[in-house]
This record gives C-alpha cells, sequence and structure tokens, in this order.
C-alpha cells in the first residue's frame, strides 16, 4: 500500500468539480497538490514524515486521478488554473480550514501560484517545486526550451489529436513523461507508477491533461495579464532539480523574485520529480519551512 490506514480517502463535492481527497496527520493543515501525468500518490514517499507535524490534504485536482474529469468549453476555462484553483480554495473551506500552507509540484504549482493570487488571505506559505511561472516560459520561448517541453506545444494541438496519438498506448507514454524528466537512473515505486498508469489510460483523463495545458497556453495567460505586477505576499519556498530542465536553463530563483514579494530556495540533487527522486530533502524542506514560527 502506498499510504498506511492512518490515511482516509474520501470524495468532497465542491462547486465546481468532486474531488477524490486524502487526509491524514494531526497539525495544521499542509495541502500538497500534484503535478503531470501523476496523481496525488505522487507524495507517498514524503506524507509519513509531514504527518507526523502536519494534517495534510492531498486531492486529485480536476480531471486528474479519480477526481471529476469536468466538461471542456470552447475557452478552455473549466481547466485554467484559477478553476482548479477555485476548487482547491472550496475543499479547503469544506474541510474546515480557512488559512492554510500549500505546497505544489509541477501543474500542482502552477495551481498553487494562482491560489496564492486569488486567495491572499487563505494562504499563509506556499512552496512552488521545479516550474517557473508559465507566463515566464511562454515570453522566453526558444529552440531549447521547445525542444525540452515538447509537451507544452504538443498537449495544445486541437481536435483531438493528442488524445488519439497518446490513446494508441497511454500507459507507455505516461511512463516515458516521466523517465524522461527524471535525473538518469532513478528509481519509481512499482505500486505508484502502476496507479498513475490506471488513471491515465482513461481516454477522460487523457482529454482532461490536454485542456489543462490548452488552458494553459489560452486563458491562463489572459488571467496572468489580467495579474500584471501582482505579487505572491505570503513567504514562498522554490525548490527545483539541479538536474533538471528548469534550472539548467532559467535562474529560478530570480525568476520567481519578481513574482513574489519574500522568496527563498534551493535546488535538489535530482530531476523533475522532486518528491519522490528526494522524498528526504523534500520533506526536511517543507518541514523547515512549514514549521518555522510564523510558518502555517
Amino acid at each position: 500500500m502506498l499510504f498506511d490506514a492512518s490515511f482516509t480517502q474520501r470524495e468532497v463535492a465542491t462547486a465546481g468539480a468532486r474531488l477524490n481527497v486524502r487526509c491524514g496527520g494531526e497539525g495544521p493543515p499542509l495541502l500538497l497538490l500534484h503535478g503531470f501525468p501523476q496523481t496525488h500518490a505522487m507524495w507517498h514517499l514524503v506524507a509519513p514524515v509531514l504527518a507526523q507535524r502536519f494534517h495534510l490534504v492531498m486531492p486529485d485536482l480536476r480531471g486528474y486521478g479519480d477526481s471529476e474529469k469536468v466538461p471542456a468549453d470552447a475557452d478552455h476555462a473549466a481547466y485554467s488554473k484559477r478553476a482548479m484553483a477555485n476548487d482547491i480554495a472550496d475543499l479547503m473551506s469544506l474541510l474546515g480550514h480557512e488559512r492554510f500552507a500549500v505546497a505544489g509540484h509541477d501543474r500542482g504549482a502552477r495551481v498553487t501560484h494562482r491560489l496564492a493570487l486569488d486567495h491572499p488571505g487563505r494562504v499563509s506559505r506556499a512552496c512552488v517545486m521545479d516550474i517557473v511561472p508559465t507566463k515566464h516560459l511562454f515570453t522566453h520561448t526558444d529552440q531549447v526550451f521547445a525542444t525540452a517541453y515538447y509537451h507544452w506545444f504538443f498537449l495544445i494541438q486541437p481536435d483531438g489529436l493528442p488524445e488519439r496519438m497518446i490513446g494508441a498506448d497511454p500507459g507507455w507514454y505516461m511512463r516515458e513523461c516521466i523517465r524522461r524528466w527524471a535525473a538518469p537512473g532513478a528509481a519509481f515505486s512499482a505500486e505508484a507508477l502502476n496507479e498513475y498508469e490506471r488513471c491515465y489510460r482513461r481516454p477522460e483523463t487523457i482529454h482532461s491533461a490536454c485542456e489543462d495545458y490548452r488552458a494553459g497556453a489560452s486563458i491562463d495567460l489572459e488571467h496572468d495579464a489580467a495579474s500584471a505586477g501582482q505579487r505572491i505576499t505570503c513567504p514562498l519556498l522554490v525548490l527545483w532539480g539541479s538536474r533538471g530542465f528548469v534550472h539548467r536553463h532559467y535562474d529560478v530563483m530570480q525568476v520567481w523574485r519578481d513574482y513574489a514579494s519574500e522568496a527563498q530556495g534551493h535546488a535538489l540533487d535530482c530531476g523533475h520529480f522532486l518528491p519522490e527522486e528526494r522524498p528526504q530533502e523534500v520533506a526536511a524542506a517543507l518541514l523547515a519551512f512549514f514549521g518555522s514560527p510564523t510558518g502555517a
């Protein structure tokens, strides 16, 4: 089992989507948001450590895992980071947490960014893992970025093109994404990989993930333009993999200091999947940051 019996799983109907959620631990609330092509199961190695100090809330984002696959719309608003952040804010209210800390990886980190902008009074502290803001990526695109992040341009293609191509062998595509983005030789739990594949094999999950990326290249940028100049006001921790693309191509901390009033962070010796490649270091960093006297 990826999680022991102390972690309970339930479905919560938010105003926007029914979310599959796993909770466990005692203490102040700490929300953990996963990325693509994974589910909340990606936190299985750090959760037991963090649960000793925090009450963890680990949802599958709308469209992913066992959460609801919300119907898409023409402008992709159903999968905007604003819609996803609203789901999360509503979820935490329904669970009785009006103020909370949040850590997000990959797509979950983009939701974390929007959550901190749209609901600043709710977020006490935030952590983003192995990303720079979406706006920065699209405004600093070059051949190197397009080659490494080809999927950003593949998954946004219209008329079901990526859905049909991925659907020919979704398990292979999911595992190949993880292999390509992890550091060479990184080992992942077979049970976790099987869980990601179980969920990703569903055609509706593939479509939802594509809609997530389509939103990132359209309505998310509109929301970012409207938020130009608005900074994350809570303390922000930035973590990234020293063997990943983001570190090689960007000055990660300098970028985030343009988007946050108070940012700190460092690299870990790994690729993209920090919580699974370096779980002990991630847990230690989160405990130190969120467990400080002015933290969660």
